[in-house]
């Protein structure tokens, strides 16, 4: 039997158990994502087992480590912690990388010369990368621990939130719940209409009919006829058309779902199966005050071993090392050199492969064949909580069919008083194409528009907003290498492989990109092959 859930049944005239659980399973939505997901790398379980046991490095060795990510100080943590002499590179006047938090009072300057200055308010802020924690990163989250980074829960699902469309509905928002509520009970009708009418085959038994027609009575929130009807059944799964209270007048009333056709015409039911994916189920967490929160404490520890603002421009390898020349980000025109017995690079591709290196043909083409997605993220504030006060969202995410595509609701200070920080916008794709055309202050202006159909108070409310465009990001050029099965079966292998004395980490170098855990990964599998290479050599010195 083929593993693709896409794939139906063929029409023998019988149903297998097996045969009928995959049809479930499709009608549940969420399989065919993650099957694309694993394919593309996404949904890969953690390959970390614990902290690297190096052993001591070799009596004087020495390591240059290009970029202050995390994949860049895991790996100069580790190896100065083997004894390691170690020097990190970093563009940035900060350690971090693409995890990176912005607030008030931050100034940030993208390619082509546009600057913002962040005017969010005190406590105030939005995470450009990366932006929650998933509970099985189990890497990262050691490294947290190890380091004292306190962590909080990361809303994912909000069954108050909403999902929008700008046609289905007539444009009306619809909360997540009711969408839910609606498209899973109607499915779930017309299997019970099926088991009942005799239309499964004898290999499901009656026995077996009887337990699918009360998991499905469950599952679906049917009534006592198998239907799927306004009533309360239903309504504790979708809402009430107004809630049970006290007193004479405290009935409920019920609410009636929608239509059938409607709910599948509006395609909003694509966006229930987010928050099923691996990646994306809960537990999630995020940093207090900031995804930075976990670059600091890195930065700490290695203290004066990064050199900020330090813009390599050219790597050169010879017998015995590895030579980087910088610049001063800031101040070009007087370059420095740098000089170890190995190096672990960890700038992303999508710039290292406008650096002179003197590596092979087969790396090489494999740094110049793998493109970065786009991605633009907009960060909104706003002069009070509406979306708690008015519509009662405490955290979560509201999805629309617009470019904007995704609002986050901050999963802190709830209740606060005062100004507060949204994710206005998420975006992806050709949309994040034309929002990379726009200036910030077009981007923020398009947050604040099509983010006004899901929540009417944005343009009395709105204070200021940042914009981050990925391609327009000097460090990163790009939010995370976009692999396929094709690209991975040519280039993957040469990427990852020693050359020479250089050796290539980060996210972009393991079966999780976009991940901080896939930089974790990336960066103890690179330094515990540089250390066998390393003792090594020395052996035969």
């Amino acid at each position: 039997m083929t593993s693709d859930p896409r794939q139906l049944p063929a029409k023998t005239g019988t149903m297998s158990r097996r045969q009928l659980l995959r049809l479930i399973g499709l009608a549940g939505g969420s399989a065919v994502m993650y099957q694309a997901m694993t394919s593309l790398g996404f949904a890969a379980e953690s390959g970390f087992t614990g902290f690297p046991k190096l052993g001591a490095a070799p009596r004087g060795a020495s390591v240059l480590v290009l970029g202050a990510g995390i994949a860049g100080m895991v790996a100069a943590l580790e190896l100065r912690n083997a004894g390691y002499q170690v020097q990190v590179l970093e563009f940035n006047d900060r350690p971090g990388g693409r995890v990176w938090t912005l607030r008030g009072g931050d100034r940030y300057t993208e390619l082509g010369g546009d600057t913002q200055d962040c005017g969010f308010a005190p406590g105030q802020y939005i995470n450009p990368g990366p932006w929650r924690l998933p509970h099985h990163h189990h890497g990262i989250l050691s490294y947290c621990r190890r380091l004292g980074v306190a962590l909080e829960n990361f809303v994912q699902v909000n069954y108050n939130a909403l999902l929008h469309d700008p046609v289905a509905f007539g444009g009306k928002p619809q909360r997540l719940r009711t969408i839910k509520a609606d498209y899973q009970g109607q499915i779930a009708e017309l299997l019970a209409k099926a088991t009942r009418g005799g239309a499964l085959d004898a290999p499901v038994t009656a026995e077996d009919q009887e337990m699918l027609l009360a998991s499905l009575q469950w599952w679906g929130a049917l009534d006592r006829n198998y239907a799927y009807a306004g009533g309360h059944e239903s309504n504790d799964r979708r809402g009430y058309a107004r809630d049970p209270g006290g007193g004479p007048s405290g009935a409920p009333v019920y609410s009636q779902p929608l239509k059938p056709a409607d709910v599948l015409q509006s395609g909003l039911w694509g966006f229930l199966p987010l928050g099923e994916l691996y990646d994306m189920q809960s537990t999630l967490m995020q940093p207090v005050g900031g995804m930075d929160a976990i670059a600091k404490a890195f930065g700490r520890e290695l203290g004066d071993a990064i050199r900020y603002r330090a813009k390599v421009v050219d790597i050169r390898q010879d017998e015995r090392g590895v030579t980087a020349t910088y610049e001063d980000a800031a101040a070009p025109g007087s370059p420095q050199t740098a000089r170890a017995d190995w190096c672990v690079c960890t700038i992303p591709l999508s710039v290292l492969g406008q650096i002179p290196m003197n590596v092979g043909q087969p790396m090489a083409d494999a740094i110049g064949a793998i493109p970065y997605a786009g991605s633009t993220k907009v960060g909104l504030q706003f002069k009070r909580r509406f979306w708690e006060e008015d519509e009662h969202i405490y955290g979560g995410i509201s999805y629309t069919s617009q470019p904007i595509g995704t609002i986050g609701y901050p999963s802190h200070g709830y209740q606060s008083p005062g100004k507060a920080v949204l994710l206005g916008a998420y975006v992806w794709g050709h949309d994040a194409d034309r929002f990379n055309a726009m200036t910030p202050a077009q981007r923020i202006d398009q947050a604040v528009q099509q983010g006004s159909r899901l929540h009417p108070q944005y343009p009395q409310e709105f204070d200021n907003g940042m914009a981050v465009s990925w391609h327009r990001v000097p460090s990163a050029m790009g939010c995370f290498a976009l692999w396929t099965e094709s690209l991975r079966e040519q280039h993957y292998a040469n990427l990852c492989a020693f050359d020479g004395r250089i050796v290539l980490a980060g996210e972009h170098a393991s079966y999780q990109p976009a991940w901080q855990e896939g930089a974790v990964n990336s960066a103890l599998s690179a330094i515990t092959r540089l250390h066998e290479r390393a003792v090594d050599s020395g052996a035969k010195a």
